[in-house]
């Protein structure tokens, strides 16, 4: 369920969104579907200050992409209402020196590229994101400051 979960999340997050203004109300996706009523109380509840809400409805979930506390931040719903988390991008000083050293050694010759922190009501994860000439990696780094590659990017 994880990784049907994470996936998603990271692929959304990778590809440039833009944060136009919406009402939450009667928020549509490209093919007609709405954002639930529960998941809109819900987030309404949850992340009160938000300001230029958009909503996406995805195969897996509904998310809405917002700015809170002038930071960009996506929640994740499943389609019961149920919040399974956030992201946003983070700058690669939150990575623990432990695990940039382990990075350095492992992945000599990539650059850093995006750092995205998950955090679900379980657990908060960094994935980080490392190009070279030839490919696209993304790893992800645990708690603990664990580095394990995740995905082949490119």
């Amino acid at each position: 369920m994880k990784k049907l979960f994470i996936i998603p999340v990271i692929a959304g997050l990778l590809s440039t969104g833009l944060y136009a203004n919406a009402a939450v109300k009667n928020v549509k996706d490209d093919d007609g579907s709405r954002v639930s009523y529960s998941v809109i109380n819900q987030f309404k509840a949850d992340f009160r200050d938000a300001k230029n809400v958009t909503w996406t409805i995805t195969d897996n979930c509904q998310k809405a992409e917002f700015i809170l506390n002038g930071v960009k931040t996506t929640a994740f719903y499943n389609f019961s209402g149920d919040f399974m988390g956030t992201t946003e991008r983070v700058a690669y000083s939150a990575v623990s020196e432990r695990a940039q050293k382990e990075i350095a050694a492992k992945y000599k010759g990539y650059a850093v590229g995006d750092v995205i922190k998950l955090q679900t009501t379980e657990s908060t994860q960094l994935f980080v994101d490392l190009k070279n000439d030839k490919e696209e990696v993304l790893v992800r780094v645990s708690p603990t400051s664990t580095v394990s590659f995740f995905q082949q990017v490119k």
